[in-house]
């Protein structure tokens, strides 16, 4: 089986005009629903841990991708996760994809989430990585010690680090993530994605209760994940999102902070692929 390591990018025109960057891996004769990825703020393809990947992978077609205006995809990056929703409909549309599995981390579980609510006939399953619901109390926006490090202009690994892992003895994972792939790089981040992304985190994180309830009309299966020391996303609004959700388990993973599904990647490789084969 290839890598996500070395996996060519490839690049497909959605009806909306942009031309959305892509990668995939794994087993695409239809024999399970493809898993679809929904990328961290300011993450790119290459900050995709490739071991998990090559992990998800197994059985199962999985897809990377650029969302608008997010490395080497084309347009601009909005500001609202609804419009980011829209986008990633789009994208999978245009694969001639009609039934997927979601996997959102971060902020790519805000877009699931948004995805589920708008499609609800194009989510089967949905995996939501340090997740949070839209509404919550306390969510608006990061605290100043998070997006110091990764909301900088240039953030360096070391930052990366420090709110990814709970201790250097973790973080193997980053080295991986930073050092893996050594040619056919994806394009980095800009500023501008940068301030739109974070514009659309504050906006889910207005506090809001009513819009707690929309959950309600997610009633695929979703399984919750969090690390258990999780300093851009609390655990416990991971808890608060599971059990607002009709449909849902959740799982803490110990000794963990926001990257936890790269530092513990075999075991979540192994519970997303039992909760979606379930």
């Amino acid at each position: 089986m290839s890598t996500y390591a070395t996996l060519t990018t490839q690049t497909v025109e959605a009806a909306d005009g942009v031309e959305y960057a892509y990668r995939s891996l794994g087993d695409d004769t239809g024999h399970r629903p493809t898993l679809v990825l929904l990328q961290h703020f300011r993450g790119n393809l290459d900050n995709w841990d490739p071991a998990l990947l090559d992990a998800l992978a197994t059985g199962r077609r999985v897809i990377a991708f650029d969302n608008r205006g997010v490395g080497a995809t084309t347009g601009t990056t909005p500001d609202t996760v609804a419009a980011m929703a829209e986008d990633a409909v789009a994208f999978i549309t245009a694969l001639g994809l009609t039934s997927v599995d979601l996997l959102g981390f971060s902020l790519g579980s805000f877009v699931a989430q948004e995805v589920a609510l708008i499609r609800p006939d194009l989510a089967r399953r949905i995996v939501l990585a340090s997740s949070a619901p839209q509404g919550a109390t306390g969510m608006h926006g990061w605290a100043p010690e998070v997006i110091d490090a990764v909301g900088r202009e240039t953030p360096s690994a070391e930052d990366y680090v420090s709110v990814f892992f709970t201790a250097p003895h973790n973080a193997a994972a980053a080295g991986r993530v930073f050092g893996t792939r050594t040619e056919g790089h994806d394009a980095p981040t800009t500023w501008a994605t940068r301030l739109a992304q974070y514009d659309a985190v504050t906006r889910w994180g207005i506090p809001n209760h009513a819009l707690l309830q929309r959950l309600q009309a997610i009633t695929q299966p979703v399984f919750v994940a969090n690390g258990d020391s999780d300093p851009m996303i609390l655990p416990r609004y991971s808890h608060l999102l599971a059990g607002l959700l009709p449909d849902a388990t959740i799982k803490i993973y110990p000794d963990a902070a926001h990257g936890f599904l790269f530092q513990h990647h075999e075991e979540f490789a192994a519970d997303v692929a039992t909760f979606l084969d379930r």
